[in-house]
């Protein structure tokens, strides 16, 4: 006998009208290879114009209560976004005796907390695969097959509309504000692009992606984050004549039992497996003193792609007998955090300096007097003033940022640099 699991579809935009998509299409396929009967009976939308787009009229309805508290829905997917509305109907639903399958990242950075004590609580479920990196697998790999991998570091690019546009100037096909105009255009950027060019996309996802694989609690609060605005056509062009790409990077690493979660534009050199993952395209590297160095990568945005995640955490959902820490939030730890300043990393610099002699050693003494070292440097003048490129061997950043506030000082430096990390 075929078991139903009988779906609420909170929301019907982009992703929820491809989830509903999917589940009728391989419907037939499902229920011969897991005897699961996927249905949809529910579908919650506010928007009345979307009634009827592929799927039948009679299912829809703008009323979230009853379809949360119908005894005979068993799995509630939440895909309408935001950390309010949504909170309390997953809240509601897991109250009602409901497993959720959501794909709201900043619900759970943010307020994933309580949630999840609560589904523990009453022994329910809340699974989270596409809230990461769309199609790619990387919660359930983290959560089930790396479970004794002893993970000490997560680090990738997990948001595909930075690195469609650090792709596009890497290609010089335009700066930044061009190449955001054409991500918008192709669907890849919203039209408030806030978020995601901001680093507060990639931040909520590195807080997940660091919980998991520390299983202590990491939340948007805990993770300091850079967007890539700073970035020009004529840093990326420079990164490259030194044999590097830029990327946005998230990165959560344990160090001396205490966490650092970030997220930043950083230069990662050409032969590194990174720089070739371009366009919208995701890549998360997980390493461990168990695996050494594993790599998943795959397309990380997009309703079709996301909606088989979310597809799979449903048949994750029905399969399950027994709720444990595999099926929830596996925080059982509290470590502690480790401050961004004692954290070492090489640095790029640019900065625009007064062309005469004397200006490479006052440079290089500020360096100096902090403990840090100069790797390379490239100049190039510009009239009276030349323009210094300089990457540093690994430092403590706050060494780095003492070097640099004490750059800034000398009379010989016209503004503040600018520097981004280095891989």
């Amino acid at each position: 006998m075929s078991k139903v699991a009988r779906i609420g579809l909170l929301g019907y935009g982009t992703v929820g009208s491809a989830v509903y998509a999917l589940v009728q299409r391989e419907h037939g396929r499902i229920l011969e290879a897991t005897g699961v009967d996927v249905q949809v009976v529910r579908i919650v939308e506010k928007d009345r114009s979307r009634y009827g787009q592929g799927a039948p009229s009679d299912l829809f309805t703008d009323q979230a209560g009853p379809v949360l508290a119908d005894p005979e829905i068993d799995v509630i997917v939440e895909l309408i976004g935001g950390k309010t509305v949504a909170y309390d109907f997953v809240e509601q639903a897991l109250r009602a005796g409901k497993d959720v399958v959501t794909a709201n990242k900043q619900l759970l950075a943010n307020r994933g907390q309580p949630l999840f004590d609560l589904a523990r609580r009453l022994s329910r479920q809340i699974r989270f695969e596409a809230s990461v990196a769309g199609a790619v697998p990387i919660i359930k790999v983290m959560r089930e097959s790396m479970v004794g991998a002893d993970l000490h570091t997560v680090y990738g690019i997990v948001n595909g509309t930075t690195n469609y546009i650090l792709t596009q100037m890497f290609q010089r096909a335009g700066d930044y504000p061009e190449m955001l105009a054409r991500a918008q255009e192709l669907g890849y950027a919203e039209a408030d692009p806030t978020d995601d060019v901001g680093g507060a996309d990639s931040a909520a996802k590195m807080a997940i992606l660091g919980s998991v694989a520390f299983h202590s609690r990491v939340t948007m609060a805990n993770v300091h984050y850079e967007g890539i605005g700073g970035v020009s056509l004529e840093d990326v062009q420079y990164a490259k004549d030194l044999g590097f790409a830029v990327k946005l990077l998230g990165a959560a690493r344990l160090v001396d039992g205490r966490v650092n979660v970030r997220v930043y534009p950083a230069l990662v050199p050409l032969d590194h497996p990174l720089a070739a993952i371009n366009g919208v395209y995701n890549a998360v590297f997980l390493q461990g003193d168990v695996i050494d160095e594993i790599v998943l990568s795959g397309p990380g945005a997009g309703g079709r792609q996301t909606s088989s995640a979310v597809l799979a955490d449903i048949m994750a959902v029905a399969g399950t007998a027994q709720v444990g820490f595999l099926q929830n939030c596996s925080c059982y730890l509290d470590l502690p955090f480790c401050p961004d300043e004692e954290m070492e990393s090489a640095l790029f610099i640019r900065v625009r300096v007064e062309d005469r002699a004397g200006v490479l050693a006052q440079i290089a003494a500020a360096f100096g007097e902090q403990g840090v070292s100069i790797q390379s440097l490239i100049q190039k003048g510009h009239g009276d003033q030349a323009e210094l490129v300089l990457i540093t061997h690994p430092s403590r950043e706050r060494d780095s940022t003492a070097a640099i506030d004490q750059i800034v000082s000398l009379s010989c430096v016209r503004g503040r640099p600018m520097t981004m990390r280095v891989l």
